[in-house]
């Protein structure tokens, strides 16, 4: 009875694991679907909207631009009217005494009241405010400035965003190719098993299939990890969690038509007009200028219009108060005189900030002129190469298809067959890295030039 009872419970506790297997496949299974289905597609043209909308860079230089349109409107309300109210209220706690010769004799008189008030209204108006209205000037070119600066961030995250995305698309597809060559060197290594297993080769020739095997797995391992560092990396871009679930969606092969048909600018046709380092060192330019008004503003007279109401009373705690009233209103000019001799020194100076600022525009000026043209060599020389290593491809696949039915009749030896596998793996990642060269080149002559 007892071996019977033991039995019993061995099978019940048999069909206990067998219930929690099935409840943990079938619960892992509905995870995975729950994380395929949280997964979100993203594309290059999503992958820029995404970073443009959640990368902290464009928020910081929103609000840069919102910070001066502020003080620009804190410089408009410097020139409008500035009224004030004051009261006062003051208790005598001990009056004070004032001593009088009165017919030889002394007479000593307290003077003031318990109680005294004031209330009164104070108006002041800038009517001649050079320094002010030279001021307001530079706040808009403030505004500019950082209008100017949000978008040169703007054109600088998509440069970023698309460098990344193509270095994805390029590890992703590299990866790719190894994957395919390792899979065709097991296919030949598996034959060249079944051949030696026949007799119809020799040893030799079985182990350095199985070398050539073993050394392609390390490659294939690299380009794996190449390809979610370089994920992770687009991810850090974007502003995502490196752990959010997210396909990217795309390869390079698709932009071989754009690439083949592309009609590439010439060098006489290159314009930094809208490079937006050019321009944030003009409107620095132009400030500077403004900057210059400004100083010869602080040193030119100010006229202003001051207005002023006051009401007060006084009297003794159960007396009557008297009130007087008292009003006036005045122009207020003011001349600097001896202030003209330090801001002759200054403009001097701002005079050689201008000339410095001026160089080093031309300075940059000339190292983006070098730098788009090399980006346009890289475009060209990138769509020769693709024209090329193209058809190069197309024969290596073509070789490689020969060899291997010539290996497999026994045509031709391990060798060959082998020489044809790495001449077709090396054109398909040639090909795979001028579609790279381009994009990436272009990408940067995009944001060379300015252009959204």
């Amino acid at each position: 009875m007892k071996g019977l009872d033991s039995k019993e419970k061995n099978a019940e506790n048999v069909w206990t694991w067998r219930i929690v297997v099935i409840m943990t496949a079938i619960l892992s299974l509905f995870l995975c679907d729950v994380k395929g289905q949280d997964s979100i597609h993203v594309d290059l043209d999503k992958a820029v909207q995404i970073a443009l909308s959640e990368t902290p860079t464009m928020r910081i230089a929103d609000r840069d631009v919102q910070i001066k349109q502020l003080y620009k409107k804190e410089q408009i309300a410097s020139l409008f009217p500035d009224v004030s109210v004051a009261g006062n209220y003051n208790r005598t706690l001990l009056k004070q005494q004032m001593s009088m010769d009165m017919g030889g004799q002394t007479m000593n008189i307290k003077v003031g009241r318990d109680n005294t008030y004031s209330l009164g209204a104070n108006l002041t108006l800038p009517l001649v405010m050079p320094m002010l209205w030279s001021n307001l000037k530079l706040s808009n070119m403030d505004i500019d400035l950082a209008v100017e600066s949000a978008r040169s961030s703007k054109i600088e995250l998509v440069n970023q965003v698309k460098q990344a995305f193509y270095t994805y698309l390029l590890a992703k597809q590299s990866y790719e190719v190894l994957q395919r060559s390792y899979s065709n060197i097991e296919a030949s290594n598996q034959l060249v098993t079944n051949m030696f297993n026949q007799g119809l080769v020799s040893e030799f020739e079985k182990l350095r299939s199985d070398v050539a095997l073993q050394n392609q797995r390390p490659a294939v391992t690299s380009a794996a990890k190449s390809t979610r560092l370089a994920e992770m990396r687009l991810k850090v871009i974007l502003g995502m969690n490196i752990d959010e679930p997210v396909i990217f969606e795309g390869d390079l092969s698709s932009y071989e038509q754009e690439v083949l048909n592309a009609e590439l600018p010439s060098e006489e046709t290159l314009q930094l007009a809208d490079n937006s380092v050019l321009r944030q060192l003009e409107l620095g330019i132009q400030e500077l200028e403004q900057s210059k008004k400004i100083l010869i503003g602080s040193s030119c007279p100010n006229l202003a219009l001051a207005g002023s109401f006051q009401y007060s009373g006084m009297g003794d705690d159960g007396g009557k108060f008297s009130n007087f009233p008292y009003s006036y209103v005045a122009l207020s000019l003011q001349v600097p005189i001896i202030s003209w001799v330090s801001t002759s020194f200054k403009l001097k100076s701002a005079n050689l900030n201008i000339e410095n600022m001026r160089d080093q525009k031309m300075d940059v000026e000339r190292n983006l002129r070098i730098g788009a043209q090399s980006y346009l060599n890289d475009m060209q020389q990138a769509m020769e190469n693709l024209a090329s290593d193209k058809e190069t491809m197309r024969q290596a696949q073509k070789a490689y298809d020969i060899a291997k039915k010539q290996y497999e009749v026994g045509m031709n030896t391990w060798l060959d067959l082998n020489t044809a596998e790495l001449t077709l793996v090396t054109a398909q990642l040639t090909y795979c890295q001028d579609l790279y060269s381009y994009l990436t080149a272009k990408a940067n002559m995009d944001a060379t030039l300015g252009r959204e």
